[in-house]
């Protein structure tokens, strides 16, 4: 199908996420997506090459606020200069009255007090990747030597709550993180960022078969559910995990703002260091590859016909088991980079997760539903969280071990939801 670029496409808004060392680590995680990006030429984004992209990118925003994000590889390894240079051009092209608001996400190895100190001063957000619990931590996210780098990284999170950043965490479940739930939400909790985010890792290789470490659809649902149950019960209002706060927001008819969730996409491109632009984070390949920001604007290559057609696709290739699926307007189809399973029916482009994610939008809907009327009504965290304890109470009440559990899953519930009653 073919796509023209309409005047309604071209006004909307895109983000790009600059990679200004390409995938270059420090580290060598086994389940890395980016590190076999095969890339040539300088190491680190020229001088020209930054310019030219926070020129071009604060001319197609809209304003008042640019949102640059900082990605890799490691986007520290392009060093601090590098990033005072950022800030300074960003600064220079500005209109009065705009501002800028920058994003790194880093394994935060490199992270001392001299960056902290830079990060505070230029009000810097920061996303931190840490897989939980030190064991599982320390056994994907290895040096190049095979050391482990939890310290590091839990080092790294002290360091910016002593200059006053409260970092995202960031979170891979893979097939190993899955099977301790409460274990990975607690560690990752008790670090008090405030943030979380679960990326689940899906993966094949070049056969086509999903690699040792990919976390199933079943496996994924049943881990977004037991920490929801820790949560929505201990820590509303204190800890916000990604997924559970942007379903709230949608079943509160706000808008998406996760990319995988919404209907389409295509407006999340990519810069990398030699200032290339792709389509998608996952697609830093030859066929995605729109142009350069030194021949072209960002704002045509957003809005090239091939970009548009990719965006759309995502809701175009949809099999008749989502487009009827009650979920659909939550999840939006899934990932495009995981729609490579067969739907009831036969039809290819189902997301791997879709069974996953069924589970935890239909499982978690009666207390979202609650969370959203309790709050409108002007109730506060706490007070959230005790009337949902008193409801569970009472769900609980005169069911014994042999019953069916409350849940409605259909099995006994001392093998189910047992040791979750209060």
């Amino acid at each position: 199908m073919q796509v023209a670029v309409t005047q309604k496409s071209a006004a909307l808004p895109f983000t790009v996420m600059a990679k200004p060392v390409g995938s270059q680590c420090n580290l060598s995680c086994g389940y890395c997506y980016y590190r076999d990006i095969e890339q040539v030429g300088t190491t680190r984004m020229s001088d020209e090459i930054l310019e030219i992209f926070i020129r071009q990118y604060i001319e197609a925003s809209g304003g008042p606020t640019v949102y640059f994000t900082w990605h890799g590889g490691e986007p520290t390894l392009a060093g601090l200069d590098f990033y005072r240079l950022a800030v300074e051009l960003q600064k220079r092209f500005l209109p009065d009255g705009w501002s800028c608001w920058n994003n790194l996400q880093t394994n935060g190895v490199l992270l001392d007090d001299e960056w902290c100190a830079f990060l505070a001063a230029e009000r810097f957000d920061v996303g931190l990747s840490i897989d939980g619990t030190k064991h599982l931590h320390d056994m994907q996210r290895k040096r190049y030597d095979g050391s482990g780098t939890y310290q590091a990284a839990v080092n790294a999170i002290r360091s910016l709550h002593t200059h006053g950043i409260k970092p995202d965490i960031l979170c891979t479940v893979t097939s190993f993180t899955v099977k301790e739930p409460l274990n990975v939400y607690r560690t990752l909790r008790d670090l008090d960022t405030g943030w979380i985010q679960f990326i689940p890792i899906v993966r094949r290789n070049s056969e086509g078969e999903l690699t040792d470490d990919s976390v199933s659809g079943e496996a994924y649902g049943k881990f977004l559910c037991d920490i929801f149950d820790e949560w929505v019960l201990n820590d509303l209002g204190r800890t916000d995990i990604q997924l559970f706060a942007e379903t709230l927001r949608i079943r509160a008819g706000g808008s998406v703002g996760l990319c995988w969730m919404a209907p389409t996409c295509g407006r999340s491109l990519i810069v990398e260091r030699d200032g290339s632009v792709y389509s998608c984070d996952h697609f830093v390949k030859p066929k995605y590859r729109l142009g350069m920001i030194k021949d072209f604007h960002l704002r045509e290559l957003a809005n090239l016909p091939e970009q548009i057609i990719f965006g759309e696709n995502k809701r175009n290739t949809l099999p008749a088991q989502c487009r009827r699926c009650p979920w659909l307007a939550v999840c939006g189809g899934g990932c495009s980079k995981d729609r490579f399973a067969l739907s009831e029916d036969g039809e290819p482009s189902l997301n791997h997760l879709c069974v996953g994610l069924k589970r935890f939008f239909s499982y978690t809907q009666p207390v979202m539903k609650l969370i959203a009327s309790l709050q409108k009504k002007g109730f506060f965290s706490e007070s959230i969280m005790t009337e949902l304890r008193k409801r569970l109470q009472t769900i609980w009440k005169n069911i014994g071990r042999n019953d069916p559990c409350p849940c409605e899953s259909g099995r006994k519930a001392k093998q189910c939801c047992w040791d979750k009653r209060l």
